[in-house]
């Protein structure tokens, strides 16, 4: 489960990165939690016929179609790699709308014995190894009310854990290479099977995984102190 993340590089830097057109101006980020607003790049079919990526804001917490009470309906913020072409809730956006979380770290926590007074779990901070940004596969949806209303949606596509990471969870989120972005977003060329065969653990090597803090348990602390490592 990837339940928090954070973006805190400059907006051209992301820009650069995911290679949208659009120019957003968004502050940094250090503790993404669910139905937050959330940067997403799709591919999107402009006036002149040809698709290109585009940057989106959508609702974090994934609302398939055929929902009819979104209040009634659990908050889906993962969907699991292995059953996206399987599941009633996945199987239209895998086909059809899959698309890039803009990202440069995500949090998971180690379920650890608990002493009297102390944290059952112990929080770790994971970010590329090479300092890049972090592309998670996602899934999104543009749900539709009874009464016309409409909001966009998405959620993590999530993985089995690298070797590294399952020491502290067994799943992590799909992240893709850059090299893969066109094959990943463009469902209309792209079917599923291939899509699904982008889908698989990060190398060994990709991630740190850094010791920080508890007060990252609280959304409401979203500044760049929740990061610093906890000394050895």
């Amino acid at each position: 489960m990837c339940g928090r993340y954070a973006i805190t590089l400059p907006p051209e830097a992301a820009r650069s990165f995911y290679r949208y057109g659009e120019y957003p101006n968004f502050p940094p980020r250090y503790n993404i939690a669910p139905t937050q607003p959330v940067p997403i790049v799709r591919l999107e079919r402009d006036k002149d016929g040809a698709a290109r990526r585009h940057f989106a804001l959508v609702r974090w917490g994934f609302l398939p179609g055929f929902v009819k009470d979104p209040k009634k309906f659990p908050l889906i913020i993962n969907a699991r790699a292995e059953t996206l072409a399987e599941k009633p809730s996945f199987r239209a956006a895998f086909m059809r709308r899959r698309c890039l979380f803009i990202a440069d770290g995500f949090y998971e926590w180690q379920r650890a014995g608990a002493a009297p007074g102390k944290s059952a779990s112990r929080p770790f901070l994971m970010r590329r190894r090479d300092g890049a940004p972090l592309a998670f596969a996602g899934l999104w949806e543009n749900w539709m009310g009874a009464d016309g209303s409409e909001i966009e949606t998405a959620c993590i596509v999530t993985t089995a854990a690298n070797g590294a990471m399952s020491a502290i969870y067994d799943r992590m989120p799909a992240i893709l290479e850059p090299e893969v972005f066109d094959a990943w977003l463009d469902a209309g060329h792209v079917g599923v099977n291939e899509a699904e065969s982008l889908l698989k653990p990060a190398a060994e090597d990709c991630l740190d995984l850094i010791a920080v803090g508890t007060a990252v348990n609280k959304a409401a602390n979203d500044g760049p102190e929740i990061q610093i490592p906890l000394a050895r």
